[in-house]
């Protein structure tokens, strides 16, 4: 186990990046430093490179509505969450309550949460939002703060705000959530970490971690940045990272928080854990516009999309499809970012996704429906076939080297509390909790995507996606 004093790397500095290097230095680590590929924060290689993200409670697994909303403080035991019989450490606290916090809260909007499904929607959507308001409806802090949404008129009654025909909407309304600006949530936290010591290396050569050392191939001095290794590769205790700009940075507990790219410094990692992208799109608004949408609640349209409040500093208005994904898979097996182009808004979106996105303002806010979308992006992220996390050591690495990873879409609300998960995990030596533990298992060449109950349609590659917007550049041609 690492003393406190010792040295402390953290791959990435994403929204759990962050978050650990934060509850590290509440813990009393003294020399932590960040490692991050992007020039400035909000790093454009994090999810969290966005405006805004969901932040909301209902899981049709009541691990996580607990974990999402109800105080550990004093109450929660690690044996109600799911851990081994008999451990009683308890969480300081937990996400929603943490984005009220001073430190948190000027980011967080509690907007309120609208959840349906149209007149159209597959039965999996309908099971989904179902399970979903079953699983708050009789939970003691959410049941009287819902409001079900039994027609077009009930939500129109709701929110005066939606015009469109709402055709055979059904659904309901959640006060105790809403949305997290996301991008701003990433530089306030990173601003704080700098102000209380933690060193962050940035950029695409001195931030950008090729390569992990272990001590049977390296050899260091007793610098925090070494000379380097003096054999090859090799396994057993890790001792540090070089980066790409040749440098060797020892350390005697490395966290890789690499998000979608975790597997291409760790490829053991991509065995069970899949980069996957959605869409996201946005529509210019002018200032009145901003101003007549501020308020409304982030809507969920199970069969169709989600949407927040405009934002009022850019007046941008974020509407994502919902579905599968994508996937770009390479000959291993394993699916990573496309190395060839960065992430930043490529202002493409797949055709199939407009569509969605289309029929959403047309059923809520036609007037918006046929405007251009811009800053149109995929948005990467880690996926798991179970939806879960991954919060553990690395097998065969004397607890020298952990991994955070699988998001799986729903990882960012956690940010208040994610990186004190991380610190019961050194604390304890042993991830206690079966579900957060290192996978064995090896998914690769299996299609999971359509198994997940709350997504809809069929997952795609990357590459089938260029192959269609290269016939209709054709096409138009």
């Amino acid at each position: 186990m690492a003393r406190k004093d010792s040295p402390v790397l953290i791959l990435g500095a994403g929204a759990w990046g962050l978050s650990t290097a934060l509850h590290l230095i509440n813990s009393g680590y003294l020399d932590i430093t960040v490692i991050e590929r992007a020039e400035q924060i909000p790093s454009r290689y994090s999810a969290g490179w966005d405006l805004n993200k969901i932040v909301r409670a209902e899981y049709e697994d009541p691990f996580y509505t607990d974990l999402a909303l109800v105080s550990a403080a004093s109450s929660l035991t690690l044996g109600t969450l799911g851990f081994c019989a008999n451990q009683d450490a308890q969480y300081e606290q937990d996400a929603i309550e943490g984005w009220k916090s001073p430190l948190f809260g000027p980011y967080y909007h509690q907007t309120g949460y609208v959840v349906a499904a149209t007149g159209r929607a597959p039965q999996k959507a309908i099971d989904h939002l179902e399970k979903a308001l079953s699983s708050i409806s009789s939970h003691p802090t959410f049941a009287p703060e819902i409001r079900p949404l039994n027609g077009p008129q009930d939500f129109k009654d709701h929110t005066w705000q939606y015009t469109g025909p709402l055709t055979g909407f059904k659904g309901y309304f959640n006060r105790i959530a809403g949305y997290a600006h996301s991008a701003d949530a990433l530089r306030g936290i990173w601003e704080h970490c700098v102000n209380r010591g933690v060193k962050f290396i940035m950029g695409e050569s001195a931030g950008k971690a090729v390569e992990l050392l272990y001590a049977d191939d390296a050899a260091f001095v007793s610098s925090s940045t070494g000379s380097g290794p003096q054999t090859g590769k090799g396994q057993g205790r890790c001792v540090g990272v070089q980066t790409a700009d040749g440098k060797y940075h020892r350390a005697d507990l490395t966290i890789c928080a690499l998000g979608a790219y975790g597997a291409s410094l760790l490829p053991s990692l991509g065995r069970f854990v899949v980069a996957r992208c959605w869409s996201v799109a946005h529509v210019q608004l002018t200032e009145a516009e901003t101003d007549y949408l501020r308020g409304i609640p982030t809507t969920n349209v199970r069969d169709l999309g989600f949407f927040f409040e405009p934002d009022p500093k850019t007046r941008l208005f974020k509407l994502c499809p919902l579905g599968t994904g994508y996937t770009n898979t390479g000959a291993d097996g394993i699916s990573l970012p496309p190395p060839d182009r960065l992430p930043p808004p490529q202002d493409y979106i797949p055709l199939e996704d407009e569509r969605k996105l289309r029929q959403l303002l047309r059923e809520t806010f036609p007037w918006m429906a046929e405007r251009p979308f811009v800053e149109q992006k995929l948005c990467w992220f880690a996926d798991t076939a179970d939806s879960e996390y991954c919060i553990d050591f690395v097998p065969g690495t004397e607890q020298s080297l952990v991994v955070l990873s699988g998001d799986s879409g729903h990882g960012f609300k956690m940010m208040p509390s994610f990186g004190k998960w991380v610190v019961d995990l050194l604390s304890n030596q042993q991830q206690r909790l079966s579900r957060w533990q290192w996978r064995q298992t090896d998914d690769r060449g299996r299609d999971w995507s359509t198994s997940v109950s709350w997504r809809i349609g069929t997952s795609r590659e990357v590459r089938d996606l260029v192959d269609d917007e290269a016939k209709v550049i054709k096409a138009r041609l």
